[in-house]
């Protein structure tokens, strides 16, 4: 007996070698991975003849197309004495979190000192900058779109915390191997540093003891970024279908962002008297789309 259907099915099953060989078509990631050493310098608005920005995920990177609320995320670097351009942004809110050395920040006309483990909001409208001090600077910015028709709040003054003075604490069902410094949430927020995000609604950096993992998970509304600033471990990224998760080998400097719904995750090295692994943390709300 011959199946009427026997030759539409052939034909259908060749379609995706067809479809695999359209130059232009490219799969749809669901994460990005970043190795900041490896990120050429790139020209933003930022950008100075004495600061270089490496452009991470967003502006200036050429394969951030998944990113729906991030605009920016890199590592901004000031030469001692040097100064970036200044920028503002009618309806984007940025972060600042300083990773070495030390200079000022110009806010609304006026600079503020800062250093080491210092993090900031830097509010949609307030034009701002980073300067080096006497010795260079280098930090993390990042950006995110807000949406129209939501209500800006914008302080009248730089708000500013240092890392070191916010306790490590345990996060919701979270296992007790991986405590949180919680830096920064929502202008709704009771338990962060400040209180200010509109998109943004949590910074956080993690610290996990030798063997400890944050647990892989997913969340459904939300991109993130992870960032390692120390150690060695593991980065869980995607999978998670079959109940294993991906996992690949990280050192400081690796960065991944995630698009909502992706399995993230670490787990730090194991071995036995091993120092904490360090991973700054972002997380924001998904625009609406239109």
């Amino acid at each position: 007996m011959k199946l009427a259907w026997a030759v539409p099915l052939m034909l259908l099953g060749a379609m995706p070698a067809a479809a695999q060989s359209d130059p232009d078509r490219k799969v749809d990631p669901t994460f990005l991975h970043r190795f900041v050493p490896d990120v050429a310098v790139k020209t933003v608005p930022i950008s100075s003849a004495s600061a270089k920005y490496r452009p991470l995920f967003g502006e200036g990177d050429d394969n951030s197309q998944i990113l729906r609320g991030v605009t920016r995320f890199g590592q901004l670097s000031v030469d001692a004495g040097g100064r970036s351009s200044k920028v503002s942004y009618a309806r984007e809110e940025h972060m600042l979190v300083i990773l070495s050395g030390s200079g000022t920040v110009s806010y609304g006309g006026k600079d503020y000192p800062v250093k080491a483990n210092d993090f900031m909001y830097l509010p949609p409208t307030v034009e701002f900058g980073l300067n080096g001090g006497k010795e260079p600077v280098t930090a993390i910015l990042m950006g995110f779109a807000i949406p129209e028709g939501m209500k800006l709040t914008v302080p009248d003054t730089l708000k500013l915390d240092n890392i070191d003075n916010v306790p490590l604490v345990t996060v919701g069902s979270h296992p007790v191997s991986t405590l949180y410094r919680l830096l920064m949430g929502d202008t709704t927020s009771t338990r962060d540093r400040l209180s200010t995000g509109h998109v943004m609604i949590s910074l956080f950096v993690m610290e996990f003891q030798p063997g400890g993992t944050n647990f892989p998970h997913h969340h459904e509304t939300q991109e993130e970024i992870y960032i390692l600033l120390d150690g060695t471990g593991e980065m869980v990224a995607g999978s998670g279908m079959n109940g294993i998760e991906g996992k690949y080998p990280a050192k400081p400097g690796d960065a991944y962002f995630y698009r909502a719904n992706a399995t993230v995750g670490f787990y730090n090295d194991a071995t036995p008297g091993k120092k904490p692994a360090r991973i700054l943390a972002v997380r924001s709300n998904l625009p609406p789309r239109k």
